[in-house]
């Protein structure tokens, strides 16, 4: 479970068949009169599926809110969710309704983001849903996002092996500097 965002509304320059030495011209934006929004979303491994909201804030409330559409989508037994240490994660009221409903809150060390799976995740709507475009409306954008996350989660595959052959999964291929 991560945070995506901010998503605001500024052209976003990215590659596109252009004829030569004619750049796509890009309008200034100084201002953002119409905010930032920002995407909560939850990986599910045994699917591989995203789960997501877009919201105005991400604060605690914000992400209660969200534990609760995952809660709801999977009912029964124990949900574990691994997650950054931002503060609003560790709010005491979403720590109670976590211990209440059977929610397993799993924080990643400090500085070990990159431990999470789903940060890796976030690179393909960045490039294929937000790249290249110049969005008017959070409405307009946010679409973008909902079409390509349903076209990547309609070919998703269950996550198994994280970092394979990667020496962090072994201690076979670390090497120490000790005399």
């Amino acid at each position: 479970m991560d945070e995506f965002g901010p998503l605001n509304l500024q052209p976003r320059p990215g590659r596109a068949w252009r004829p030569t030495a004619r750049p796509v011209r890009l309008r200034a934006v100084y201002n953002r009169p119409a905010g930032v929004r920002h995407m909560l979303a939850a990986l599910d491994l045994g699917s591989g599926k995203l789960v997501y909201r877009i919201r105005e804030r991400k604060r605690w409330r914000e992400f209660l809110s969200f534990l609760k559409v995952l809660r709801a989508r999977w009912p029964d037994g124990k949900l574990y969710l691994v997650m950054d240490n931002f503060a609003p994660h560790k709010h005491a009221e979403v720590r109670s309704w976590a211990a209440g409903n059977a929610v397993d809150l799993v924080f990643v060390p400090t500085y070990t983001s990159w431990l999470n799976w789903i940060e890796s995740e976030f690179a393909a709507p960045r490039y294929f849903a937000l790249n290249g475009t110049d969005h008017r409306s959070h409405a307009e954008q946010g679409d973008a996002i909902a079409a390509y996350l349903r076209w990547r989660n309609a070919r998703a595959e269950p996550k198994r092996d994280f970092a394979p052959g990667s020496v962090i999964r072994s201690w076979t291929g670390y090497k120490t500097n000790v005399a």
